[in-house]
């Protein structure tokens, strides 16, 4: 586990941390199926990760993809975002999440 947050990732959080986000309870670096993830919403189990551009070789997909699929077999909705639409366009990143929270609690 990361000690240290990419500026994207801190940016995200400074958004997310202390119910912020309309009020939602996100945890950061959270264990969830074996891996650590990036930020959860776990009373919705929304799963959200902030991605650089290593996440772009072939390799890394691969294992993204197995990622994903393991925790969207337990019930997680995952949203990846690049760093750089955090960076500069962090009101859309987290009207995205908000629209995906909401998506998901109409469901439910």
């Amino acid at each position: 586990m990361r000690k240290a947050m990419t500026d994207a990732e801190l940016k995200l959080w400074n958004e997310l941390r202390a119910h912020r986000l309309m009020g939602l309870g996100f945890r950061r670096q959270l264990p969830v199926a074996g891996y650590i993830v990036d930020f959860a919403c776990p009373e919705h189990r929304v799963i959200v990760e902030v991605d650089g551009a290593q996440h772009a070789r072939h390799n890394a997909l691969d294992y993204d993809n197995q990622r994903t699929a393991r925790l969207e077999q337990d019930g997680w909705t995952l949203l990846r975002f690049w760093n750089d639409d955090v960076l500069r366009d962090i009101d859309n990143v987290c009207q995205h999440i908000v629209r995906v929270i909401g998506e998901a609690a109409f469901h439910d």
